[in-house]
This record gives structure tokens, sequence and C-alpha cells, in this order.
């Protein structure tokens, strides 16, 4: 019996290997993500709106494209696709660094703790961001499919949610790992450290890279080799799937609340709680809670179906919503543990936050994994992303507005009262991502009940 367990706990190397490039990816990508907006505002000059939709326009292309890379890579193998997807996410990050000195040597702009514009505001040359960020998007679509689809491979039926729950603690210690590097850096260098950051995100994407050469080998080849008609075919299958594409649907309401740790958050917090404020430290919260507590709550729901455990989640994400809003409500002169009321709020939502993830996100991509037939573990896993290219434009193009609308920018003010008076219901934010959560959360449930009531007229049939 005690065989028996050992057997089914037991991975691949290649699944262990898959895991901590993951590692590694992840850090890379929340380094640089979690101050993405305050990059392309104050290194770029982008104001709220624009930088939100850039901003998201990158998340949502990120998530859009894994379903046709995810296609590809069962084509090639997965070796060859994560060779090909560190090699442009190196070049990615790297340019993201090497673009502001460019800017800088052609006498548009001063970077030192502060930024001063001396050209850019009134050219084009800082839309030459554009086409560095795509090396990203691109080289990301590839690992959203292939290391998702490598756990699918190298696990089996019965193992396949632990499974899931390894890969998922796996990406919050590289979120983790990633956002702890942001606050040491801006302290030190100020808005230059924003910069500095990305060569940080290219070095470990290059230790992927290198990891990947020397050490993944794996023997599951199934789906390589396939013809461009058998993959179009499979496209089309998963693409008309009614029943996966309502749930990405329901689980983008989550997603679009989650997406406000980097879309709303850091520029939130810095105008309420002042330049003082940690958000990247406040975001890391979110994979600590994970890391923490994934693999209990996995096993805690191990006999309930991935549906039930994600309805829990769901539930908890207005609660979030709810705490983040309440800091702006408190006394602004008085602190909580020597944080500003705000701060602490918002430390106290990404906990339950953090939560509900564990909740959803393993489950969510076992549920998906399940679905896939055998060679085309790429392409369903990668389908399963679609959530968030929907929650990045939605979830990013609403964040720009309602920023500029509660919580603007306070250089655009001649005075900070005029200021307070424009962002006294800063707040007012989260109410409408809490509503937009509670609804998904009683969407889930019906969702549930139809899917039940169908599978059970489908076995009498």
């Amino acid at each position: 019996m005690n065989t028996t367990k050992k057997e089914k706990t037991k991975f691949s190397k290649a699944f262990w290997v898959a895991n901590i490039v993951e590692l590694c990816e992840r850090a890379a990508y929340y380094g640089v993500f979690i101050v993405i907006t305050l990059y392309l505002s104050r290194i770029l000059g982008f104001n709220d709106i624009q930088a939100a939709a850039i901003a998201g326009i990158f998340s949502a292309c990120l998530y859009l494209l894994p379903t046709f890379a995810g296609a590809l890579a069962d084509k090639i193998g997965f070796r060859n696709s994560m060779l090909l997807a560190f090699s442009l996410l190196t070049l990615g990050y790297a340019g993201l660094g090497l673009f502001p000195t460019i800017l800088e040597s052609a006498g548009l702009v001063e970077y030192s703790m502060t930024t001063h514009f001396t050209g850019l505001l009134e050219s084009n040359w800082r839309y030459g961001i554009l086409p560095i960020m795509a090396l990203i998007v691109i080289g990301g679509s590839f690992i959203k499919s292939v290391i998702s689809g490598t756990v699918a491979k190298e696990t089996t039926p019965e193992n396949r949610a632990k499974g899931f729950s390894i890969f998922y603690s796996m990406v919050n210690i590289g979120a983790f790992s990633g956002k702890t590097i942001v606050k040491p850096l801006r302290e030190a260098m100020g808005n230059e450290g924003l910069i500095t950051l990305n060569y940080f995100s290219a070095t470990m994407t290059l230790i992927a890279l290198f990891a990947v050469w020397f050490f993944y080998k794996s023997s599951q080849h199934s789906g390589e080799g396939k013809s461009f008609r058998q993959i179009w075919q499979a496209l089309l299958k998963v693409c008309t799937n009614g029943r996966l594409i309502a749930l990405i649907l329901i689980i983008t309401g989550f997603w679009m609340v989650q997406h406000q740790l980097y879309a709303t958050m850091p520029k939130y917090v810095l105008r309420l709680a002042g330049e003082g404020a940690s958000p990247s430290w406040y975001a890391n919260v979110n994979p600590l809670v994970v890391v923490l507590t994934v693999n209990l709550v996995t096993q805690l729901m191990s006999k309930r179906t991935a549906l039930s455990s994600m309805t829990v989640g769901m539930f908890i994400m207005p609660i979030s919503a709810l705490c983040m809003a309440y800091g702006n409500v408190l006394d602004s002169n008085q602190t909580i543990l020597t944080m500003h009321p705000v701060a602490f709020m918002m430390v106290i939502g990404i906990v339950f936050q953090g939560l509900a993830e564990t909740f959803i996100s393993p489950r969510f991509l076992e549920y998906f994994s399940l679905q896939a037939p055998k060679g085309e573990e790429g392409l369903y896993l990668g389908f399963s992303h679609l959530h968030s290219f929907l929650s990045s434009i939605f979830g990013f193009g609403l964040s720009g507005y309602l920023l500029n609308k509660y919580c603007p920018e306070p250089t655009l003010f001649n005075s900070h009262a005029e200021w307070a008076a424009a962002s006294v219901h800063a707040h007012y934010i989260w109410y409408y991502f809490g509503a937009i959560a509670l609804i998904s959360a009683f969407a889930l449930i019906i969702y549930g009940v139809v899917v039940k009531r169908v599978d059970a007229k489908q076995t009498k049939a």
C-alpha cells in the first residue's frame, strides 16, 4: 500500500525541470509587471489611461496567444517551444532595460531618482517600447501553455491535482521572488531602479534557457509532428466548446479583480499612502499566502469537485475588494501597526485574494487538463488562459478610467487640497470590482447546476 502511494506521488525529471524554470520565468515576469504602469508613466511619460491601455493590451495578448502557441507547441515539441520562448523573453526583458538608455542618449529624457523629460513627451519615440514588449508577449505565450501542459502530460488523473498544486506553488514562489527586488531598487535608485529591474528579469530567463537546454528531457511526445490541418481542427474543436467557454467567461470576473494588484493597486497606494508605501511588498502577500496554503487547501478539497473548490474561492473575492476599499474610509492621520490605513487594509484584502486563488486556480487548470485529449495538452492549457486575455482588456481598461475619475495623478493639480478633494472617494474603485466578483460567484453556482443536469441527462441517454 505504501509502495502504491509513493508511485502516485512520484513525478518525472521533466516535471521538476518545468516547474523550476516556471519559477524563474515568474520571478522575471512579476518583477517587471508589478511596476509596469509605473514604468510606462515614470520612465516613458504615458498618462494613466495610456499606461493602463498599453499594459492591458500587453497582458491581454500574453493570454490570448497561448491557445495558438499551445497548438504549435504540441506539434514542434515542448522542449523546442521552451528554448524559443526563453530566448525571446531574454531579449525582451533586456530590451526594456536598454530602450530608456537609448532615449537618454538621444537627449529626450534624463533619469535619476526622478525623471526629467526633455522632449520625449512631444515625440513618438516612446512607442518604440511596443515591439520590445511584443517579444515578451510571444515568448510568454509559449510558456503559458507549455509549462502547464507539461504538468498535464507528466501526471496521471490520480496525482494531477497534487501536480498542479506544486506547479502553482512554484508560480507563486517565483512571483514572490520577483516582487521582492522592486522596493530596494526603488529606494536606492528611484525611477532609475525601474529600468535596472529589467536586467534582473533578463538574467532569470537566461538561467531558465540554460536549464531547459541541459536538463529537460521527456518521454511524452504525443501530438508531435501533427499536420497543420490537424492543428486547425483541434483549434476549432476547443474554441467551440461551449462548456469551457462559459467557465472562462465566469472566471474572468475573478481575474479582473486579481489583475488590480498590477493595474490599480501600485498607483492607488502610492497616491493615498505616500511615496514611502511599498506596493511591490504588499503585492507579495498574495504569493506568500498561496505558497503557504495551496497544498493544504488542495488536500482539504481533494474529495470535492473542481467546481466546488472554485465556487468557495469566488465568494472570498468580494470580501477582498471590500477590505481594500475600507482603508480609505479610516482616519488617515492614524496608523495601524505603523502602517497607513490604506496600506494596512490593502494587505488584508490581498490576504483574502491569495486565499481565494488557492481554491480557484490550481483546480481550474486541473479541470481543463482533464478535458484535453492526448497530444493536445498544450492547446487546451493554452486555451485555459483566455480568461486573462478578457480580464486584462476589461480590468486594465476599467482601472485606467476609475483611477482617472476617483484617484487621479496628484501632479495634475495646483495644490494638495485640490487633489484631496478630487480623490475623496478613491475607495469607490474597489466597490466596482467587488460587484464584479460577486456577480461572477453567483454565475459559477448557476454554471455548476446546469453542468450537473446536462451530465445527468447524457448519462441517462
